[in-house]
């Protein structure tokens, strides 16, 4: 049906609460609605013609008759970070969820954790990634002792200032790290966090951040796709969330306009597959920040690049924009939020302005990729049929 199929995740553009946010103490929390009411409404308007407007009310953003289709999705699995979001948008479904540290992680694993590296540890506590550094840099430098803390996600984040630390000695020890998190001490994430500056002037090296998930064995449409021969190209975190399993090439991007620019250029090329990669700054630079202003200019931009992306697509073209989880930057907290994902698709042999509705779950996109290659993944409901011209 489709040649190239290009899936772009806004990481953190959530879209409403989950009927279980509550759990989670997330209810009320809606990313892209609050920012709108926060900033004095939102102007997306190649969002808007893709039918952004119709999913929920959006100060700014108006309903419209537009060329592409849409709904939202809910997260089927329990959690609300990252790898779980992706893992489930190409099919695979974790469930359980992963284990969360709230209060810290045990003494015995920060002792086993001490003996491999040959380093003690400073934190191991919740903390927002920013302020840590703050509050601990200095003692960092003085004892060389890691800064290890946590999040309301299962992440264990391993800071470390490249004067006393280089970044490939620190991802060594978050390979350590991964190791070492598993079975009772399960995480589903281990971040290697380099920083740098002087004191009161710290600044994280967001560029080399890295990040080492749990690694599974289930397949996804990502392996289903590169046994049968097709291309799956990857982009911002996307590699390192996949462990690079099923993929047959990864780009890690180091901010948003960079992830743009290599979509444009890979509209270019002559692939047979997908093209699959999240945009971080959202989550990153403005969600856990919680900075409204900075995460309405983020999707400005966006929407900016969006339309040189669109006139770039084929006839054989499909596109999928969504999200992996959110992160509303008007809530409590400096943590992800559990909500609905938005769900815009678009074609040139696309019917329009076709109403998805409420998907159960994420790996609806991974259903209907599967469906268009003519492959089989256990989880998801396929929207092909939906979406295509009668």
């Amino acid at each position: 049906m489709f040649k190239r199929i290009f899936v772009i995740v806004l990481d953190g553009v959530g879209i409403g609460y989950l009927p279980d946010a509550e759990r989670v103490g997330d209810k009320g929390a809606n990313t892209m609605k609050n920012i709108a009411l926060a900033s004095n409404g939102l102007s997306l308007p190649n969002l808007q013609r893709l039918g952004l407007g119709n999913i929920i009310e959006i100060k700014g953003i108006q309903k419209t008759a537009g060329i592409g289709s849409f709904g939202k999705m809910a997260e089927k699995n329990p959690a609300k970070n990252s790898d779980a979001g992706h893992w489930e948008l190409m099919g695979y479904i974790k469930d359980p969820g992963f284990p969360l540290y709230p209060n810290g992680f045990p003494k015995q694993l920060l002792k086993r954790f001490e003996i491999l590296t040959g380093r003690k540890v400073l934190g191991n506590i919740r903390a927002s990634g920013t302020e840590i550094i703050k509050r601990l840099g200095e003692e960092h430098l003085k004892t060389g002792k890691l800064i290890v803390y946590t999040s309301a996600d299962s992440v264990f984040q391993i800071a470390a200032h490249v004067d006393i630390i280089s970044i490939e000695e620190l991802y060594g020890i978050c390979k350590k790290a991964r190791k070492l998190c598993v079975g009772k001490w399960e995480v589903g994430r281990i971040i290697a966090r380099p920083f740098q500056g002087k004191a009161d002037k710290f600044q994280r090296i967001n560029e080399r951040r890295r990040d080492y998930p749990l690694p599974f064995k289930e397949d996804t449409i990502l392996d289903k796709l590169k046994e049968n021969g097709y291309d799956t190209i990857t982009f911002g975190e996307v590699g390192e969330l996949f462990n690079m399993k099923g993929i047959t090439k990864y780009l890690h991007t180091k901010d948003n306009q960079q992830s743009i620019n290599f979509i444009i250029q890979k509209t270019q090329k002559d692939f047979t597959g997908i093209l699959f990669g999240n945009l971080v700054d959202f989550d990153m630079l403005y969600g856990h920040r919680r900075n409204p202003a900075g995460f309405k200019k983020a999707l400005e931009y966006f929407d900016s690049r969006l339309s040189d992306i669109m006139a770039r697509l084929d006839q054989d073209d499909l596109l999928v924009i969504t999200a992996d989880h959110g992160n509303d930057p008007t809530f409590k907290g400096t943590d992800h939020t559990r909500e609905y994902v938005p769900l815009l698709v678009y074609g040139k042999k696309c019917r329009p302005n076709v109403n998805l509705g409420t998907r159960k779950s994420f790996a609806d996109v991974g259903k209907t990729i599967a469906d268009n290659f003519n492959l089989k993944i256990n989880n998801g409901t396929s929207f092909l049929k939906e979406i295509l011209e009668c």
